[in-house]
């Protein structure tokens, strides 16, 4: 047991030397706004690409934690855990003179992100900063409900579809997902806003097929977000 705390005591006195070593660090929460977006660019079959191509827009919330640093002079990094849900609903649509049709999308997702920025300082303890870096994001949850409504009896079916974890005739999606981002902020004594796009870099599709034909479709998982947040412990 000795040993072990003396093992602890020498981390403590190491993380504390390096953070007299570092101007700036701070551990903080943030939440905000996101706007997953999911896009099916092309696809190698026969159909008409037209018919194909679209945009699925979710609405949602990101929430977590994050750490930052500065190195040299304003250059630092940020990094930290997103979580980020998503949802968005279709209104209904006329399919035939007896049915009409709507959807409703849901998505979960967890998210490691590492930010190489630059902070400008502006004023006392007043900041401007932009950034980038990559993020790698592990889909928890990406399920499609379809509502059928026949106008007649006014009686709606519901069909589920979980797309992580059955297989269907539908788009199956894969469940980890990279991406590159940039954005900016502002930063305020221990209170900061950052905003920014993250651009998709692998495909989210999986070989599927649709109505027999065999096809591999193309796209991107693209975000959207806006966030607020406080460091709970700022060192500087």
């Amino acid at each position: 047991m000795r040993k072990v705390f003396l093992t602890l005591f020498s981390v403590l006195l190491a993380i504390n030397a390096m953070a007299i070593d570092l101007p700036k660090q701070g551990f903080g929460v943030q939440i905000g706004w996101a706007q997953p977006i999911l896009r099916l660019n092309d696809s190698k079959t026969s159909i008409p690409k037209d018919s194909l191509v679209n945009v699925t827009r979710l609405n949602g919330f990101k929430i977590g934690v994050v750490y930052d640093a500065s190195y040299i002079a304003g250059f630092g990094s940020s990094m930290g855990i997103n979580y980020t849900f998503g949802t968005s609903s279709t209104k209904w649509a006329q399919i035939d003179l007896s049915h009409s049709e709507r959807t409703r999308t849901l998505y979960n997702e967890i998210e490691v992100f590492v930010d190489w920025q630059y902070k400008f300082e502006v004023a006392k303890e007043t900041y401007l900063m932009v950034y980038t870096g990559p993020s790698i994001q592990c889909g928890i949850t990406l399920n499609k409900t379809s509502f059928n409504r026949n106008e007649v009896t006014n009686e709606i079916k519901q069909t589920d579809i979980r797309h992580y974890t059955t297989d269907s005739a539908d788009e199956l999606y894969k469940r980890l997902n990279v991406t590159w981002g940039v954005g900016a902020g502002f930063q305020y004594k221990r209170y900061f806003l950052r905003g920014g796009y993250d651009f998709g870099l692998i495909n989210p599709y999986k070989n599927s097929k649709f109505e027999g034909l065999d096809r591999y479709t193309r796209g991107r998982l693209d975000q959207w977000s806006i966030k607020v947040g406080v460091y709970l412990w700022y060192n500087e």
